[in-house]
Order: C-alpha cells, then sequence, then structure tokens
C-alpha cells in the first residue's frame, strides 16, 4: 500500500530477512520496525555481522525482504521486480560506500556525471547540476582531478556529490570515516550534516564508531537482527 506521508522518508515495518547456508537458515533480520523522517539524520550501530548492511540494503533497494514492508520516498518497493529496483535506486536513493568507490580513471565532475549517463540522461541540466554541487561542497577547482589527485576529505566529498545528484530521497553512507583519522573522521561526518540538512535530506549513517553519533538527530542500535535501543541524540553546534 503506497504511503503518502511526505514527512517520512523510510518506513519498513516487520522486515525479516533469511540466508541458507547449507541447510542451515540464518536470521539477518528479525521482525524490524524503523521510520526514518524527511530531513532526519538517523546513526545506526551495532556491531559486525548484527544486521547493520542488510538492514541498510533493503532499505536501499539492493535486497529484498523476506517478508515485510518497506517504503522510501512514498514507493512501496517490498515487491519490486529486480528491474524496478533497479530504476528505484537510479532515481530515488543515495549511497556513500566505506571506500568511496570513485571511478580512479574520471575527473570529480565526470564521477557525478556518471549517475546521470546511467540514470534519466538530462545533458545540460544534469552537467549543471554537478558543476553547482561541486561549487556548494567547496571542489570547484578541483573538478577537473582525478581521484588520486584528491585528498581523503575531497574523495569524500566528490562522494557525497554524486550521491546527491539525482535529488534521492534518502542517502545511505556505510562506514563514512572507517578509513580516516580522528580529525578528518569529523570533519566528514560534520560536512554529511551541514549538506543533509540544508537540502532537506534524510541520511542513514552505519557506523562503528560512537564518537561521531552526536552528530545524528537519532542513534538506534541493533544486535542479532533487532533493534534494541532508540534513542536522540544532541549534535553539537558547530
Amino acid at each position: 500500500m503506497p504511503v503518502t506521508q511526505t514527512a517520512v522518508a523510510l518506513s519498513m515495518h516487520g522486515i525479516r530477512r533469511t540466508f541458507r547456508v547449507a541447510d542451515d537458515e540464518v536470521v539477518a533480520l528479525d521482525g524490524v520496525d524503523l521510520t526514518v523522517g524527511s530531513d532526519e539524520i538517523l546513526a545506526l550501530v551495532g556491531p559486525s555481522g548484527s544486521g547493520k548492511t542488510t538492514l541498510c540494503s533493503i532499505a536501499g533497494g539492493l535486497l529484498a525482504p523476506t517478508s515485510g514492508s518497506v517504503v522510501v520516498g512514498g514507493q512501496d518497493i517490498s515487491d519490486y521486480t529486480s528491474r524496478q529496483l533497479t530504476d528505484f535506486r537510479r532515481n530515488a536513493v543515495g549511497f556513500v560506500f566505506q571506500t568511496v568507490n570513485l571511478v580512479p580513471f574520471l575527473t570529480a565532475r565526470e564521477n557525478l556525471l556518471v549517475v546521470d549517463e546511467i540514470g534519466p540522461r538530462t545533458g545540460a541540466r544534469g552537467r549543471a547540476r554537478a558543476d553547482q554541487l561541486l561549487e556548494e561542497l567547496g571542489l570547484a577547482d578541483r573538478a577537473k582531478n582525478m581521484p588520486a589527485q584528491l585528498s581523503g576529505g575531497q574523495r569524500q566529498r566528490v562522494a557525497i556529490g554524486r550521491a546527491l545528484m539525482n535529488e534521492p530521497s534518502l542517502v545511505l553512507f556505510d562506514e563514512p570515516t572507517s578509513a580516516l583519522d580522528t580529525e578528518l573522521g569529523d570533519q566528514v561526518v560534520h560536512l554529511i550534516r551541514e549538506e543533509m540538512k540544508s537540502r532537506g535530506k534524510a541520511a542513514i549513517i552505519v557506523t562503528h564508531d560512537d564518537r561521531i553519533t552526536h552528530y545524528a538527530d537519532r542513534i538506534v542500535r541493533i544486535v542479532d537482527g533487532r533493534i534494541t535501543h532508540e534513542g536522540a541524540s544532541a549534535p553539537p553546534d558547530r
């Protein structure tokens, strides 16, 4: 059933996901209910193997739930086909992966334009959006640089810009600070918060790092495929 509440970016209800390993059934998520507001930043915290990545993969349309419902930006994707999920990922959700995953032989600007090339191919409008994002992210003077010519923080900024190219309802960040030192990690999460809030976008930040959770509006802890705690966080004034 479609959800028309514009104030909700993500609604997951009764999500269960199982995998077969030899003759055994492994439960990755067990009855998860989660709602994320349209401009809310949620930190998803838990140990390795707790179900964080599986939850985000389902929210982003990379995996289908075994049972339960998933609504993203008003679209009920629970029973989408593989082709429908491909279109959904292309148009409604943004990803920033742990290893950034920029195309090494493309410039910063071209890395953003890849999203337009595999999506609606908006041409001049897409190029203008890429230039606007690079300007807003403080990378206008780096637009022609290859990833190897950028610092770790600059590469993260390009990845954020790429995730925003398709005007997503939801942006998913997978351990964005894992490869960064404490100071740079703090800067990157501060940037994520600024960019998401300034655009009114929802975000889920998957992290092991409790030091960065104070940048989130809410912290959700997951253990053994079940949400064990939800609590408000007080972001710093900075």
